[in-house]
This record gives C-alpha cells, sequence and structure tokens, in this order.
C-alpha cells in the first residue's frame, strides 16, 4: 500500500500531546481562502511512499513517544483524501503500540469516517463553521461532514480537540459561533477547544503558485477578539 506524502516533521509539539512525528498528506479537496498549505492541495507534488516506508521513519522516535507521550499525527493537506493508505498506516501504528493522532477538516464521507476513526487514538478537527451556507462559501464542500465525523468519534468515544481558525471578517460571525457553540457542546467527548488566529505566513506560497489570495487586506485578531471568540465556544 503506498500514498503520497507532501513532507514528515519529526519533534513536532503542536499537533497533539507529547512529541509527536507529523505525516503530512499531500492533497486536498478543499480551498480555503486562508489555508496557509496550499502546497498540499495537489497530491502529485507529493512524493509517492509505502506504509512501511513511512512507518520505518515513524519508529525511529518510540522512545520520544513514550517518554512523552507521543506518537503519529497525519496531517495534511486532507489525509482523508487517501483513506486507503491512511487506513494502512493507522493500523500499523496501532498495531506497533504507537498512539495516532488524525488532523483533518472532517470532510470524509460517513462511510469513511466510520472506517477510519476506530484506529484513531485523537480525533483533531478542524471545525470552520456552523451555518451550512458559511460552510460552504467558505470549503465548497457540506457541513454535513464534520458533524457526521464528530458524531461518530462521540460514539466510539474518541478524545476530540476542536480547532477553529478565526479570520476577521470571516469566521467572526458572533450568530454562528453562538450555534457552534450549542452544538459543540452537546459532545461529551471534546476535550479541548482552540480558537487559533489566522494569520499571513503562507500567503507568499500563493504567490508562487500563482493563486490569487483574497485575504491580502486581512489583518490577523487581536487578542481581544480572540478572547471574545474562546470565550463564546467555551459556554
Amino acid at each position: 500500500m503506498a500514498g503520497y506524502v507532501h513532507s514528515i516533521y519529526t519533534g513536532g509539539m503542536v499537533d497533539g500531546p507529547g512529541i509527536r512525528t507529523v505525516v503530512f498528506f499531500a492533497g486536498c479537496s478543499l480551498r480555503c481562502a486562508y489555508c496557509h498549505n496550499p502546497d498540499t492541495w495537489q497530491r502529485a507534488r507529493g512524493e509517492r511512499k509505502t506504509v512501511d516506508e513511512v512507518l520505518t521513519e515513524v519508529l525511529k522516535y518510540t522512545s520520544y513517544y513514550k517518554f512523552s507521550g507521543g506518537g503519529l499525527t497525519a496531517s495534511g493537506g486532507e489525509p482523508t483524501d487517501q483513506p486507503e493508505f491512511l487506513g494502512e498506516l493507522l493500523k500499523a501504528c496501532r498495531e506497533n503500540g504507537v498512539h495516532t493522532a488524525l488532523d483533518t477538516s472532517g470532510c470524509a464521507t460517513e462511510a469513511l469516517a466510520a472506517h477510519l476513526l476506530p484506529y484513531v487514538d485523537l480525533l483533531l478537527l478542524d471545525f470552520k463553521a456552523y451555518d451550512p451556507d458559511l460552510y460552504f462559501q467558505l470549503t465548497h464542500a457540506p457541513a454535513s461532514r464534520p458533524r457526521a465525523t464528530l458524531r461518530i468519534a462521540q460514539a466510539l468515544h474518541i478524545p476530540t480537540w476542536i480547532n477553529y481558525v478565526l479570520v476577521p471578517g470571516l469566521t467572526d460571525n458572533e450568530k454562528d459561533l453562538t450555534e457552534m457553540a450549542a452544538f459543540l457542546k452537546q459532545h461529551e467527548n471534546i476535550q479541548k477547544i482552540q480558537v487559533l488566529p489566522f494569520h499571513k505566513h503562507g500567503e507568499h506560497k500563493w504567490a508562487e503558485l500563482s493563486i490569487p489570495y483574497k485575504l491580502t487586506h486581512t489583518q490577523p485578531p487581536t487578542k481581544e477578539q480572540l478572547a471574545k471568540v474562546q470565550e463564546i465556544l467555551a459556554h
């Protein structure tokens, strides 16, 4: 079994608990306006690797995982866009006692989510919006999919961290945030909600790829704006 990997980062400290090896899958079906990794959108930009090749790299750092409570994080791109490759890698890690985290937008179909999540120890779900129209505006994908992913994770008792990117003028709609907070509160498997500030560190990648960037004049949120949204989502 082989798939396409954009890059592998060892020593990750922000992609789940402990010290982690982060495998960035190549390819993503979404086209979010605030994406900071547009270079991961095209699967062809990745390197073809087998599950065994990736696993060999992951297992080099087993002692660090055991010491710190870390493990593997599958990220991207969108890892669920390569479900067979992702599934086999998660299974291999599980068989070797490596903690697995899946960093996803939740855009997989319900059937795929139900197939993959049993091999996930921690779900890192990028919840982009609650209102279906706003979600579609941001992603051109249906809002029902991340909701289904979260529902399945709850049924399987998978600990879940919610990541929410705050983009002033785009994802700061207070009505949507309030409705989202009420929805998330229904899921007892959610351990943490992280509000992440929009940044433009990846803007140069859009230029290098000749992709129009629509947020050139959008400024990162202030500390006060971040605190306000964090308070809404936490209640």
